[in-house]
């Protein structure tokens, strides 16, 4: 059934070139819990996994947000393209020639796809044009002597494609407009600056190291600059644009991946330097946020491929503070987190090349401490612990922090650490603990994650989808039905004969029309390539969350039978439930006549129930 659009072969051929576990995978970190794959919604933010994959069917559906569909809806939905986009992109990757017809945008997605595709070109070349300039010209000596000294090989610096900008004005600008790159789409896209004059262009970055910054892809979307001398400001980044977000971009994501998915483990740095000189010293794993504050779609990011992050910030005050506040930010993704404890106000880079990598990773990164215990480390700063005052403030403090942890077990461990460092009775320190753990009690709103069955906030607050616990006779007799019909034909078409469209909830009255339809075009029972010929979001959805629903025993004929006559009944129901209201108002006005016949009919009604 393509309805114009996609042909059933054409979705099922890209379908079957893709296991939808391997399609997933590159996004969300699954384990298998019996026949399904279970992880962390990609689409709404949750602690408690709620996303289901199912190998057999080729679907994916999340009990939170309700999000679901097979393989090209996945692409669709995470890299914000159509259906069309994905199904091409799958189809791609597959290397399948599938004589599909170009595809048709209106003038704005044309238009800004074009832009899109002409800046990555432009990023491209002004990556090349500055890695020759480093490696090959007098001009871009000084920068790879600098680069040297900095103890950057030259292997890692053709690995980060690491380059120069040199000093003249516009000489980038003159590159790439003699060949025919479009200035203003350039200085949108960050590459230039325009003259205040209105004269012409110039480069945005002159006389610097150059960083390029590549997505999850590979593709560069933007510079990280740093000067060699005193020029200010010391580091600087491309602007935002159509290619680059600061808040969703990590600096060298597509190199960690691998190692991050094998390891469930990422190490987050503050600049690309931390990065490049944990690489060399075994860190494969490693991020950097490139000097932005962490955020809440950093988190997201990361949460999608890892379960444990290792925070290694700057030793400075700034970096202390920066970690400090990343911990929450990261809980509240649902990671586990540990600090790495830089000492000396040393940063990543400047540790390495002072102590070595085999010392950095052994007494850095595998040392890192549970959020926690930084969290104590930190707070301790804030107080005098000479005075008794003082003192007694800070443990109050470390009581209220350590009053948050889940576990008794870490709690007592912590509380046994106070309790031997202050020389406190461990018995009066775990009454002070759990009296303030039950004042909080009292005071705390539980959230979504606590109190309900299903993590259902969205990012925007609000639930794309909030199903009954319950549903009633009717309508539970539907999804039934509909989901037995998904996967045997025979069903779907004694169903077609016993009831055709009439089915209460709209919604599933339409998926049975596609059924029937999908059906009659010879398709034998595919639940994912019969949701591909929905493209339909809510459709798809639902087609999603009724393949879940286990009904391979106590199916038969009888059963089918029952299913049918309970949706048929609903409409009777309603029907006598309205006549009643009318009876009342009828005789309420001492309309007689009216009120027999309403009576007449209701009795009519009662019997027509019964003999169903």
């Amino acid at each position: 059934m393509s309805n114009g659009r996609t042909p059933e072969q054409v979705i099922d051929a890209v379908l079957k070139a893709h296991d939808i576990v391997e399609v997933v995978g590159r996004h969300v970190h699954l384990t298998k819990q019996g026949h399904y794959m279970k992880g962390l919604c990609p689409f709404h933010s949750e602690k408690t996994p709620s996303f289901t994959v199912t190998p057999e069917k080729q679907i994916y559906h999340c009990f939170g947000c309700g999000a679901g569909g097979n393989a090209i809806r996945f692409i669709s939905e995470i890299e914000g393209l159509t259906f069309s986009q994905a199904l091409r992109k799958l189809a791609s990757e597959a290397h399948l020639d599938l004589g599909l017809q170009p595809q048709q945008h209106s003038a704005a997605e044309t238009k800004e796809s074009a832009e899109r595709a002409k800046l990555l070109e432009a990023y491209e070349l002004a990556g090349k044009l500055y890695r020759y300039l480093l490696l090959n010209t007098a001009e871009g000596k000084p920068a790879l002597e600098y680069l040297r000294s900095r103890g950057l090989t030259d292997a890692l610096i053709e690995l980060f494609g690491i380059g120069y900008a040199p000093a003249g004005w516009d000489t980038m600008a003159k590159f790439l407009e003699s060949r025919q790159f479009p200035l203003p789409l350039l200085e949108q896209g960050g590459l230039i600056s325009a003259r205040q004059d209105g004269s012409g262009y110039f480069d945005k970055f002159r006389d610097r190291v150059m960083f390029p910054i590549l997505d999850w892809k590979g593709q560069a979307i933007a510079f990280a600059a740093r000067s060699m001398g005193d020029a200010q400001p010391k580091y600087l980044n491309s602007p935002e644009s159509m290619l680059f977000h600061k808040s969703r971009t990590l600096y060298n994501l597509h190199l960690a991946r691998p190692q991050i998915r094998k390891s469930q483990e990422l190490v987050l740095f503050e600049g690309y330097m931390d990065v490049i000189q944990s690489w060399e010293a075994g860190v494969t794993n490693s991020v950097a946020t490139m000097g932005t504050a962490l955020t809440a779609e950093h988190a997201e990011a990361i949460r999608r491929l890892a379960e444990r992050v290792v925070v290694a910030y700057d030793g400075d005050g700034a970096g202390q503070t920066a970690a400090y506040k990343s911990i929450p930010i990261l809980e509240n993704a649902g990671l586990n987190v540990r600090i790495a404890l830089l000492p000396g106000n040393l940063d990543p880079d400047e540790y390495i090349r002072k102590h070595g990598s085999e010392r950095y990773v052994r007494e850095v990164i595998t040392t890192a401490v549970p959020s926690i215990k930084y969290k104590l480390l930190y707070s301790r700063k804030n107080f005098r612990l000479q005075e008794d005052g003082e003192k007694l403030r800070y443990i109050r403090q470390a009581f209220k922090l350590i009053a948050t942890i889940a576990s008794p077990i870490e709690r007592e461990h912590y509380v046994k650490e106070l309790t031997n460092e202050f020389q406190l009775k461990f018995e009066t320190a775990m009454q002070e603990l759990n009296e303030i753990r039950l004042q909080s009690e009292k005071n705390e709103r539980f959230g979504d994650n606590k109190d309900k069955p299903w993590n259902n906030v969205m990012n925007d607050g609000k639930p794309r989808e909030q199903a009954p616990a319950i549903y009633p006779a009717y309508q539970f007799a539907e999804r039934q039905l509909l989901s037995v019909m998904m996967a045997d034909r025979d069903i779907s078409g004694y169903v077609q004969k016993q009831l055709g469209e009439h089915f209460n909830v709209e919604a599933h009255a339409a998926l049975a029309a596609y059924l029937y339809a999908y059906y009659a075009q010879g398709n034998e029972p595919n639940a994912s390539t019969f949701i591909g010929t929905l493209q339909d979001d809510k459709l798809e959805s639902l087609a999603s969350s009724l393949t879940l629903i286990d009904n391979r025993n106590g199916i038969n004929d009888a059963v089918i039978d029952d299913y049918i006559r309970e949706i048929q009944k609903f409409p009777l129901l309603q029907m006598l439930e309205q006549k009643r209201k009318e009876i009342k108002q009828a005789e309420r006005s001492g309309d007689i006549t009216t009120a027999l016949q309403l009576g007449s009919e209701i009795i009519a009604l009662e019997k027509k129930l019964k003999s169903s």
